[in-house]
């Protein structure tokens, strides 16, 4: 892998630490939530949203490191209450009220860098799906790579049943141009994490950073709300998704391994379903002589028979739809009207016709990508269409691990901040902005 090995981590770096400065508090902002603040009388006591969020009150002149003086939390202010659901059924527990470490110097800078909790998020997420990874792959078997293919020869078999066996025509049309063949191993090895820190970082400034009323950023004058009038809670319900997404994924792939098409093809098996493979006549042309190796996608923690389902797309789907359908503030809705004789048409506004292009674009490169270089069946994605479908429906599951975050942060001495209930007061409501009520119905932060 060469350059690739420090370059890759290296690009992942930048987007979180670039993400991180781009989505950092300014002193007008923090001046603005200080003096709301003081308008209350102690909301952390009053408020339930208030209590949850776990907003602070900064000084104008708050640094990292000077310390504060506070007015001192009252004993009850201590605890809070959280609700869980399952299955409809509700209940409320009490966890710890970390706003008694707000002006601790890891809480300042979360206040100044909020952006640094969600780059904990991904490492959560990402490294916990990586090493279940990781423990499977350094405790395979012999006999689970005969399961993985026999799994994979049924995935071929049920895709003849159903006529959509194309991977082999897909495969050797791109064959037959290598250039393009290079650009398309290219895109499967390097923009599945990059491209969905990307995102990320973007629907933080979009949903969050830019609807900071004080926030003096590009393009935005200062007191209106740029961004999204989803606001925060849209990027939280696409964060828990991926989470979701990936818990999903993992049970799948352990329980029952899949070979991908590429591996069919190894030359050292022996055996009738192995010869069976070998016929299909897949061509592994990401890792072979002129491919494109990864980090991500090549080293010895990395199980190879976890075809099924394909995060790729499972990720590039979650991605495209929100783009596609993320609400636009008003001033961005305005269609544009052409009028031809006495015939008149209203086209829709350019920003969101692009949305809808990119939103797009993006899966379908990626579907091409994971079935052309035979890293993943046509089932497979759409096992992993499944999987974003369901991590898109029930991702507020998460919100009960709430009071295990409390906890945490507890235990480590740390409050953190949750963008402001009351920054959404100066959007649009939900009823007309049009974004999935699913979604935003849940008042708990995750």
């Amino acid at each position: 892998m060469g350059a690739g090995a420090v370059l890759e981590p290296l690009v992942v770096i930048v987007l979180l630490f670039g993400g991180t400065w781009i989505n950092r508090a300014t002193d007008a902002a923090l001046s603005r939530r200080a003096s709301r603040r003081s308008s209350f009388d102690h909301p952390r006591a009053s408020s339930p949203d208030s209590l949850e969020s776990g907003y602070t009150s900064p000084t104008p002149k708050d640094s990292l490191l000077t310390h504060r003086a506070s007015s001192p939390l009252q004993p009850d202010d201590r605890w809070h209450k959280r609700m869980i659901k399952i299955f409809g059924l509700s209940c409320s527990v009490t966890s710890p009220n970390t706003a008694v470490f707000q002006d601790r110097l890891l809480s300042r800078l979360l206040r100044k860098l909020p952006f640094l909790a969600e780059c904990w998020y991904w490492a959560l997420v990402y490294w916990t799906y990586q090493l279940g990874r990781a423990f499977t792959a350094v405790t395979l078997k012999e006999g689970t790579v005969d399961i993985a293919r026999k799994h994979a020869l049924e995935v071929i078999k049920l895709e003849e049943k159903l006529g959509i066996f194309w991977e082999i025509q897909i495969q050797h049309f791109f064959l037959r141009h290598p250039l393009l063949m290079t650009w398309i191993n290219w895109l499967y090895s390097f923009i599945h994490i990059p491209g969905t820190i990307a995102f990320l970082v973007g629907l933080y400034y979009y949903t969050i950073t830019r609807n900071g009323i004080n926030e003096p950023q590009p393009g935005k004058l200062r007191g209106i709300a740029g961004g999204s009038p989803a606001g925060p809670l849209l990027y939280q319900a696409r964060r828990r998704t991926l989470a979701v997404c990936n818990l999903l994924a993992f049970v799948v792939f352990t329980l029952w391994p899949c070979m991908p098409p590429r591996l069919l093809s190894d030359p050292t098996v022996e055996g009738p379903e192995a010869e069976l493979g070998r016929s299909y006549g897949f061509v592994d042309t990401v890792h072979g002589e002129n491919g494109a190796k990864s980090v991500w996608t090549e080293n010895r923690f990395c199980n190879q028979y976890a075809a099924m389902p394909s995060l790729h797309f499972g990720y590039s789907l979650m991605i495209g739809l929100t783009i596609m359908t993320i609400p636009l503030p008003i001033h961005h809705r305005r269609t544009i009207r052409i009028r031809i004789g006495r015939l008149g048409l209203r086209l829709p506004a350019w920003r969101r016709v692009l949305c809808i292009s990119l939103g797009f674009i993006y899966p379908f490169i990626i579907l091409v990508a994971i079935v052309s270089t035979a890293n993943h069946f046509i089932l497979d994605a759409i096992a992993g269409a499944f999987v974003c479908g369901l991590g898109w429906w029930s991702n507020g599951v998460l919100l009960n691990l709430l009071p295990v975050e409390d906890y945490f942060l507890w235990l480590v001495r740390i409050d953190k901040p949750e963008p402001s209930r009351m920054q959404l007061s100066h959007s649009s409501s939900p009823s007309s902005s049009g974004w999935d009520s699913e979604d935003e119905s849940d008042t708990r932060h995750p």
